[in-house]
């Protein structure tokens, strides 16, 4: 098993490591795998605690007794805290440290300890503040994010065949909705697990929610009416401005001419000059509490 895209060079992968991360679209989830199947583990570590036991958990239960594993993060992105993580699920560790990272190595105990506690405190769930499923790992998994609550303030009922795009959990969707004239809706996102929650909250037959990387093209999806989007900026835990562009020119090409795109950014993020090059006209409808609020038209 593999968990995470290593840098090149960085460690090596089993040859035929079955692919687990829900960041990699078309990956085999790992909570899916039968107990004690698999015969190797290399685990990129997430940085969030809950999601970091949650993938080193479900790695021990799926291993054979005797399996070897091996977790490994930036030593400033949780890798200080593998060590202990592991030692708490009852495995005996070697460390080393190497090109910034943190390294790892144990086998899978005989009678690991703490999975079952460390599983159910990462799974996915209704969560009381949102009423919505989530899961630790999913982006603003527990709370609503500021920013898509500034873009439903101003955003008005649309109408046809839309997108949202980056959709996480469904929040901006289940409002777009709301909206009788809204035909249909597709919603992608790249977090899988973000995707499977979206199923969940997005109980409405006129939405499809589909696991896709925006960077490349989504086959099928054209000549919309509208485009809604709350686009990430952050790439592997380090800020990407051309994601938010990506993400811009990818809503450019599935409007028809004089579908409209809403976005919603974080206000330091200098996405005028995209904006302008891919759209007829761009208009600001909200600039407070540190955001900004677009409304693009082809």
């Amino acid at each position: 098993m593999i968990y995470g895209a290593p840098a090149p060079g960085l460690i090596e992968v089993p040859a035929g490591a079955v692919q687990l991360s829900p960041l990699i679209p078309g990956s085999t989830d790992i909570a899916s795998l039968p107990d004690v199947s698999a015969n190797s583990a290399t685990i990129l570590a997430p940085p969030g605690t809950l999601e970091r036991d949650y993938v080193l958990a479900q790695a021990l239960r799926v291993l054979k007794s005797g399996a070897p594993i091996t977790a490994f993060a930036p030593k400033d992105k949780g890798g200080s805290r593998l060590k202990k993580a592991l030692e708490g699920f009852g495995c005996k560790v070697t460390e080393d440290a190497r090109k910034h990272h943190r390294f790892c190595s144990a086998v899978r105990p005989a009678e690991p300890v703490g999975l079952t506690a460390a599983i159910e405190a990462g799974r996915p769930r209704i969560v009381p503040s949102l009423g919505l499923w989530s899961q630790p790992g999913v982006f603003s998994w527990d709370r609503p994010d500021p920013g898509s609550l500034r873009l439903l303030e101003v955003l008005p009922a649309l109408y046809g065949a839309g997108a949202d795009l980056g959709c996480g959990i469904g929040l901006l969707a289940r409002a777009v909705l709301a909206s009788p004239k809204v035909k249909a809706l597709t919603c992608a996102d790249i977090d899988g697990r973000a995707v499977a929650c979206a199923e969940h909250n997005l109980d409405d037959p006129r939405a499809k929610v589909v696991w896709a990387d925006l960077r490349r093209p989504l086959n099928g999806l054209t000549d919309l009416d509208f485009v809604v989007m709350n686009p990430p900026f952050h790439d592997g835990g380090a800020e990407d401005k051309a994601l938010g562009v990506a993400f811009i020119e990818a809503a450019a090409r599935m409007l028809a001419k004089r579908g409209v795109c809403w976005l919603v950014a974080n206000r330091h993020l200098p996405y005028e000059a995209a904006l302008a090059k891919a759209f007829e006209t761009v208009t600001v409808r909200g600039d407070g509490g540190g955001y900004k609020i677009f409304e693009a038209r082809k």
